[in-house]
C-alpha cells in the first residue's frame, strides 16, 4: 500500500511520485547500466500511478464539476501519454532521462497547494475518503513486453511533441 505524509488525496498521490522517484533513482544507481529489475517495478508503478489519476481522480474532480474537466486535465493527460508511451521501450539513460525530464515539469502541476490534487480535494462533492480507497483498491496495469519498432520509436516521438517536449530526446534511435 502507498503512504503518504498523510491520509489525504494530495498526501497519498505525493507519497506515490516521491517513491517512484527513489526506484527510477534506484534504476540507474549503477550508470550506465540500467536495474532491470527496479526499472520494472517503476514501470509497473507508474502505471499504476497514472491509471489511478485517469480511472479515478480527474473522473472525479470532473463529476464534482458537473461535467467539466479541470482546467489542467488535458496537459496533463498529453504528458501521461509520452511517459506511457516511453514506458513502451526498453529503459536505457536516454529513455530515463527523457522520463525525467517529463516528470520533473509534471509532477509540479498536480503537487502542492495550487496543484490538482489540492483542487480536487476543495471541490464540492469531491469525497476524498472514498477516493482514497479506490487508490488503495485500484489493481495493477497489466504490462506486456518492451517493443522497440520503429513504429513504437515514432509514437514515443509524436507523444513528445503532443505534450510540449522535444523529440530530440530520443534522437540516439535514429
Amino acid at each position: 500500500m502507498i503512504r503518504g505524509s498523510d491520509d489525504s488525496v494530495s498526501g497519498y498521490l505525493a507519497g506515490d511520485h516521491r517513491r517512484l522517484e527513489q526506484l527510477l533513482d534506484r534504476s540507474t544507481r549503477d550508470s550506465p547500466r540500467v536495474d532491470a529489475a527496479a526499472h520494472l517495478e517503476f514501470r509497473a508503478g507508474l502505471l499504476r500511478h497514472i491509471s489511478m489519476e485517469e480511472k479515478i481522480l480527474l473522473p472525479a474532480a470532473r463529476a464534482a464539476l458537473g461535467g467539466t474537466p479541470l482546467h489542467l486535465a488535458p496537459a496533463l493527460r498529453l504528458d501521461h501519454g509520452a511517459l506511457a508511451a516511453l514506458l513502451v521501450l526498453t529503459p536505457s539513460l536516454t529513455i530515463i532521462n527523457a522520463i525525467r525530464t517529463i516528470l520533473a515539469a509534471h509532477n509540479p502541476k498536480e503537487e502542492g497547494p495550487s496543484g490538482i490534487y489540492a483542487q480536487c480535494e476543495k471541490l464540492p462533492g469531491f469525497n476524498s475518503g472514498e477516493i482514497l480507497l479506490r487508490f488503495q483498491e485500484a489493481p495493477a496495469v497489466a504490462m506486456a513486453g518492451y517493443v522497440d519498432t520503429p513504429v513504437a520509436i515514432a509514437s514515443a516521438r509524436s507523444a513528445l511533441v503532443r505534450a510540449g517536449y522535444d523529440s530530440g530526446m530520443l534522437d540516439c534511435y535514429d
